[in-house]
Formats: C-alpha cells, sequence, structure tokens
C-alpha cells in the first residue's frame, strides 16, 4: 500500500515537473524568435538613418543566418553536456544584451558585428529544447510535446509584429531604436525569468528514474548502448557526436530530411512577395494574405500532426510527413500553374499548412533513433546542414535557376526537393522499425 502511494506521488511530482519544463521551454523559444525577428522590421529604419543600400541590408541577414546555422550546430553539441535551464537562459539574456546594444548603435560594421553575434547566441535555444522533450517525455508523448513545443517559433516570431507596432505607436517612429530593440528585449528578459522558474534538469539529475522505466517502454538509449564499451558519462561531447551522431546512418537520413524541408520551405516563403506580384499580377495586399497564410497555417496544422502521430503513428512517425510531401508535391505544382488570386492563395496556405509537418516529425522521429544523451548534437548537426544547405538550395540556388530558365524551372527544383523529402521519410521509417525488430 505504502509502495502504491509512493508510486503515485512519484509520479504526481514527475508530471508536475515535465509539464512546466514544457511550458518554460516553449516561453523561453519564443523569447529567443522575439529578439531575433525584430530585426527584420527594423531594416526599413535602419536603412535609412543609415543610409544603405539593398544589398548591405543583405548582407546584415546573410551574417545572421549563415552564423546561426554554425551555432546551432556547435551549441547543440555542448547543450548534451549542460544543465538545460541554465545553458537556454543564458543564451537568452546575451541575446537581450545584444539587442540592447543594437539600439544605440550607428555604425554599419558594428551591426555587422552584432548581427553574428546575435546569430551565435540565437543558437542556445534548441539544443536545451530538444533533449528536455527527450529525457522527459515518453514514446507515447513525444509528438504532442514536440509539436507543441515546434509551434513556439511561429507564435514568438508572429508576436514581433505587434509588439513592434504598438511601441512604434506609443512612442513615435523617431523612437524606433527603443521600440524595435529594447522593448522585445524588456520581453524577453521576463521570459527568461520563466525559464529559470520552470524549466528542470534532466528527471535523472531531479531525482526520477529515467521516463522509460517509468513507463515501461522500449528506450533506443537502452538498445543503442547494451553492447557499448564506454559509458556516455565517460565521453567528451565530440565521442558522442561521432559514435552517436555522425556514424549512425538514422542521424543523417533525418539531416537529409531537414535538408530538402528546408529547401522546399525557404524556396516557396523567400519568393513569394516577388513571384505573387511580379510574375502572378497580385496586389500588395493579396500577396500579403498568401504570405501570412502560409506561415501562420503551420501553427493548427502542428499540433493536430503530434496529436495524429501519438494516437496512430507510434513507431510509424515518417508516414506522416510522407503523406504531407506528396500534397505539398502537388500542391507547388498548383501553385505554379494558377491564374485565379483565390486558387494561388490557397495552394500557398495548404503548402505552409503541411511542410512544417516534416521539420516538427524529424524531431520526435529523432527521439526515436537517437539516444538521449545524444540528442543535442544530433540537432545541431541537422541545424547546420539545414541552414547552410538546405535555406541556400532554396535560395540562392533557386535564384539562379530562375535567371537561367525561368521560373517555372526554379519550382520543377523545389518539386524535385519534395520527392528527395519523401524518399529519406521512407528510409527513416525502415531505419526505426529495424531498431525496434518490427522491420518484414
Amino acid at each position: 500500500m505504502d509502495e502504491q502511494k509512493d508510486y503515485t506521488e512519484l509520479m504526481k511530482k514527475f508530471n508536475r515537473y515535465k509539464m512546466e519544463s514544457l511550458v518554460g521551454i516553449f516561453v523561453g523559444y519564443a523569447a529567443y524568435y522575439i529578439v531575433r525577428n525584430n530585426f527584420i522590421f527594423s531594416t526599413p529604419y535602419l536603412k535609412e538613418e543609415l543610409q544603405l543600400s539593398t544589398t548591405e541590408i543583405g548582407l546584415l541577414s546573410s551574417c545572421m543566418l549563415i552564423t546561426y546555422g554554425l551555432s546551432k550546430g556547435f551549441m547543440s553539441v555542448l547543450a548534451d553536456k549542460s544543465n538545460p535551464k541554465y545553458f537556454m537562459a543564458l543564451g537568452l539574456v546575451l541575446c537581450i544584451l545584444v539587442n540592447i546594444l543594437m539600439g544605440f548603435s550607428t555604425s554599419f560594421y558594428i551591426f555587422v558585428a552584432l548581427v553574428i553575434l546575435l546569430g551565435l547566441c540565437q543558437g542556445m535555444g534548441v539544443g536545451p529544447s530538444i533533449i528536455t522533450v527527450g529525457h522527459w517525455f515518453s514514446r507515447s508523448q513525444r509528438g504532442r510535446a514536440s509539436t507543441t513545443w515546434n509551434i513556439s517559433h511561429n507564435l514568438g516570431g508572429g508576436l514581433v509584429s505587434p509588439i513592434v507596432g504598438a511601441a512604434l505607436a506609443w512612442l513615435g517612429t523617431e523612437h524606433w531604436r527603443i521600440a524595435a530593440y529594447i522593448v522585445p528585449a524588456v520581453i524577453a528578459l521576463l521570459c527568461t525569468g520563466v525559464v529559470l522558474k520552470l524549466v528542470k534538469r534532466r528527471p535523472v539529475e531531479e531525482g526520477f528514474p529515467p521516463v522509460e522505466e517509468l513507463t515501461h517502454e522500449d528506450s533506443v538509449t537502452e538498445k543503442l548502448l547494451k553492447n557499448a564499451q564506454e559509458k556516455p558519462k565517460d565521453m567528451s561531447a565530440w565521442q558522442i557526436f561521432y559514435n552517436y551522431v555522425f556514424k549512425n546512418d538514422n542521424s543523417w537520413y533525418l539531416v537529409l530530411i531537414d535538408v530538402f524541408t528546408y529547401m522546399v520551405r525557404f524556396g516557396m516563403i523567400t519568393w513569394i512577395p516577388l513571384y505573387l506580384l511580379t510574375v502572378k499580377g497580385l496586389s500588395r495586399e493579396e500577396m500579403g494574405v498568401s504570405f501570412m497564410l502560409f506561415e501562420w497555417a503551420a501553427i493548427p496544422s502542428t499540433l493536430v500532426a503530434g496529436w495524429l502521430v501519438d494516437k496512430y503513428f507510434k513507431g510509424k512517425v515518417m508516414l506522416l510527413p510522407l503523406a504531407c510531401l506528396i500534397v505539398v508535391f502537388l500542391c507547388v505544382f498548383g501553385y505554379m500553374q494558377s491564374s485565379s488570386v483565390f486558387a494561388i492563395t490557397i495552394f500557398a496556405t495548404i503548402t505552409g499548412c503541411l511542410i512544417y509537418i516534416p521539420q516538427s516529425m524529424v524531431a520526435v522521429q529523432a527521439m526515436e533513433v537517437i539516444p538521449s544523451f545524444a540528442l543535442g548534437s544530433a540537432v545541431g548537426l541537422r541545424g547546420f546542414m539545414s541552414y547552410l544547405v538546405g535555406s541556400s538550395m532554396g535560395t540562392t540556388l533557386f535564384g539562379f535557376v530562375v535567371d537561367r530558365f525561368g521560373w517555372d524551372s526554379g519550382f520543377y527544383l523545389i518539386m524535385c526537393g519534395a520527392v528527395l523529402c519523401m524518399t529519406f521519410c521512407y528510409l527513416s521509417h525502415r531505419g526505426v522499425q529495424k531498431i525496434y525488430g518490427t522491420q518484414k
């Protein structure tokens, strides 16, 4: 009787810590985007005040994107050996400090240095988040937990416009630096307090057994460590990365899914304004609606996808994005061929609704094929490759193809990316079946 009571109390405390941690990383990661996307909203004022060219504004954005991709890789490897709470909070505080410095900077070259520093600090947010979900949530709950966390970046990015807009309306455009940099920094500082209050260390460090023991579920960590010569606590971050991520075929399948997902995503969202205005002849208002719906449609679809995976696709996570990518392929073709404003908007919305599902499901699948102590390293490699390779194919390569062969060829390139993404989804699905002994 006492044992049953102790177990009930243990699970009650565990579930409370688990949900508090999820809320903490959700708020924290949304805050990372508040002090990242605010830079985009400041560029018109920055261009006018510093008399910058469009090329120089593009250079600033590229510096942050490239540095973020590099940092996401390096920082997520370090996160495997760090306390998620303090690691995430430290990165957020550093982003806040960089934003404050931006509010007082008047030199283009100082801004170059600051956006590089901002990109570096931004890489400290994703690793602790994935580690927290992987350690606190069981296999049957990770779909909902991961997708719930994943929409925090849509929410955080979407909040930038009303935050900066309200600050500009209150302070006036002459104080645009305070509105664009200082106000978001203050809000992010409040969110840092939430991270420190709610996010917990790993369950074992909080006095609990591993989540697999509590839920009596199979664990990829147990399966991979069964014949391991060396325990993770005795290995360096580099050894963990090399042995359990770099040499892991299943890890590379996920990397390539992310790469081609980012190719399709950036290939669509980056070119919506130019393509719809200059080729399809839409008005700015009509284009704005398509652009907004592409991003915001991802929020409900991602949440629904998490529920579906936990309910119907346990152990078969990648079958859902595989089905979504077939629809994305057809919608990209329809988007390219349509002349009706309504049809173009619908195809853009469905593409945005579904293309984020492979991206969010990769995080869930990683917990199926990567041991929990290497999740940060795995997300680091994916982040590095997706931003440096995937986004480049959707922007630079797409632009090159369009200049040489026309817009239709650019979208055929995107459709090829969707097919390759489907291929690696299937290979990843087969990899999970092999690990858990369900391959037929």
